[in-house]
């Protein structure tokens, strides 16, 4: 029985190990590719990533960090789209479509800004913005614990991607930081096996007017066909 425990107390050993080496590999790789906001390079699009939104559609903390250094980019000349990403998979819940609202009332035209209903993940939507919005160069707003695999995932799949950490001094986010880890070594195994999203839909190219995306609730109407809703 001391045999078994052992062995199973180094598996469990091995794959702390293969977590860690995971994370601390994208975030070696993609460390050169986080800038500030005023010295990023300028590209297509800023990529606001999902995150949770209230019953009554006020962004969390975290979401509206995000959705600020959007308008900023794009008031700055940075970004010339913006590109909202996250969950809308059922009627009761969406991460996209508030976000929007809450751009057009900080001075962004509606047709500037892109609403991506499908973003169930950071995968899901770094490929989505490649084949879907027929993106090729984006900025990535978000927290510094998520820009590595953010960023990492969005070179992989081809994009000129850079990254803005968004997070005011002094904020801590150590539950988040501690979910990247394993989450790290799903990115890694979604670029090997090259998974292709479930939901892709029609393309509205970032090139174009993004006021055909602006769907709202009719969303599951073009991306979810199969019965989810």
């Amino acid at each position: 029985m001391s045999s078994l425990i052992r062995l199973c107390v180094l598996a469990l050993l091995a794959l702390i190990a293969l977590f860690l080496c995971a994370a601390l590999y994208i975030i070696a790789t993609t460390h050169s590719l986080i800038y500030s906001a005023g010295g990023v390079p300028k590209t297509q699009a800023a990529l606001v990533l999902g995150a949770s939104v209230t019953s009554a559609g006020v962004l969390s903390a975290v979401l509206q960090e995000r959705a600020d250094a959007a308008v900023a980019l794009y008031n700055a000349g940075k970004v010339v789209k913006i590109l909202v990403t996250g969950d809308d998979s059922t009627l009761a819940y969406d991460e996209v479509y508030p976000v929007g609202k809450y751009l057009v009332a900080a001075g962004v035209p509606k047709q500037d800004i892109f609403l991506d209903y499908a973003g169930f993940d950071t995968y899901s939507s770094m490929y989505r913005a490649r084949e879907v919005f027929g993106v090729s160069s984006l900025t990535v707003v978000t927290q510094r614990f998520h820009l590595p695999r953010a960023l990492y995932i969005a070179r992989a799949l081809g994009l000129q991607a850079y990254g803005v950490d968004v997070a005011e001094p002094g904020e801590m986010y150590l539950q988040n930081a501690l979910r990247e880890i394993p989450a790290s070594l799903k990115a890694l195994g979604d670029i090997v096996f090259k998974r292709v999203p479930k939901y892709l839909g029609p393309q509205f190219l970032i090139t174009g007017s993004g006021a055909a995306t602006w769907v709202g609730s009719s969303a599951e109407l073009i991306y979810f066909k199969n019965g989810k809703h």
